[in-house]
């Protein structure tokens, strides 16, 4: 029977899952950390991710006993972190990633020279230090040697799905995360990007965007070895598109059009999945698009549970009891009336 692996590469650690892919029944699952970041500096080398993604693969594969009917894998990762590679597919410097706030004054500029509105207009979000766009404009303005060398600019599921199938490819939900790409037009907008610098020929340092059904190939085989695979899977072990977390969180949900979740982590954030792209000049919200085709509105504060987890220790309390629960169950439905 076919098995297949989910990976969630997140900020502070990388899990994975093997399940039956006819009744999503779990068959083994593995957890490996990242190195702790805090702001207004974070950044992760990407090789760290790789690291753990093989580990965690390996070892949840090992669990399931099942190598030999791996058929498919996917990869969900945080959004917006800025991967920049040279020509010879060498990572330039560590990821900046979403919650490093070092590109404050970048983001302020750029809202600044183009405008708020004409921002979300153009790609669904009013720059914020998260966006990748905002760390390009900072790495042009302090390392600008290491801004020279860049040939593809990538984000962590981008960068993952690379090291698991060799291309260059993302989707169009994490792509919306970057701030040049176009939720409504569905296109990357390069314009944006020269807002940045004008002399890059933007267009060839992008990934090609799949559609939500388009494999980006198949795991190497020194990838399959790595990650105790069994190569002899007829047609190889299909890699698909993947996307970035809360798109994958938004597709695990089973959402459709007027649901609303609320999701704790690193960050703290609330979407909604619908049939229209949004475009919200005073950037509260993030018009996003999903993983199926459609688009994912999104409300989100940059600190949550690191924030909880520290007050909980303060208080020796613990975590949501059932009273909390149901309040946010009844908060949710509340907004999505």
């Amino acid at each position: 029977m076919p098995v297949v692996v989910g990976v969630d590469s997140s900020t502070q650690s990388v899990k994975a899952e093997v399940r039956d892919a006819q009744s999503g029944r779990l068959l083994g699952s593995a957890r490996r950390p990242h190195t702790t970041t805090t702001p207004p500096r974070s950044e992760q080398d990407p090789h760290q991710w790789d690291e753990a993604m093989t580990a965690a693969v390996g070892e949840a594969v090992a669990l399931c006993g099942r190598p030999g009917d791996v058929v498919g894998i996917s990869v969900a990762g945080q959004q917006h972190a800025m991967v920049v590679m040279d020509s010879a597919g060498a990572v330039i410097r560590p990821a900046k990633l979403w919650n490093d706030t070092q590109s404050a004054p970048e983001s302020a500029e750029l809202v600044e020279r183009y405008g708020a509105l004409r921002w979300a207009e153009a790609c669904g979000s009013v720059p914020v230090p998260a966006l990748t766009i905002t760390k390009l404009a900072w790495l042009a303005r302090h390392e600008p040697e290491s801004f020279a060398r860049i040939t593809s600019v990538l984000l962590p599921h981008d960068w993952l799905t690379w090291r698991l199938a060799g291309r260059f490819v993302t989707d169009r939900g994490d792509a919306s995360g970057t701030g040049y790409w176009s939720p409504s037009q569905d296109r990357w907008r390069t314009d944006l990007l020269d807002l940045v610098d004008d002399r890059i020929d933007w267009s060839s340092t992008l990934p090609t965007v799949l559609a939500p059904f388009e494999a980006a190939g198949v795991v190497r085989a020194d990838r399959l070895a790595a990650m105790g695979l069994d190569a002899r899977v007829g047609g190889g072990v299909v890699v698909a598109p993947g996307t970035g977390d809360n798109m994958a969180a938004a597709l695990g949900l089973g959402l459709v059009a007027g649901d609303v979740a609320i999701s704790l982590g690193t960050s703290g954030t609330v979407y909604s999945v619908s049939d229209s792209p949004t475009a919200d000049g005073s950037g509260a919200v993030a018009g996003f698009a999903d993983a199926t085709g459609h688009f994912l509105p999104l409300v989100c504060t940059l600190n949550a549970m690191k924030v909880a987890d520290a007050v909980t220790r303060l208080l020796g309390a613990g975590h949501l009891n059932r009273e909390t629960t149901r309040e946010l169950e009844r908060v949710s439905q509340a907004v999505g009336k």
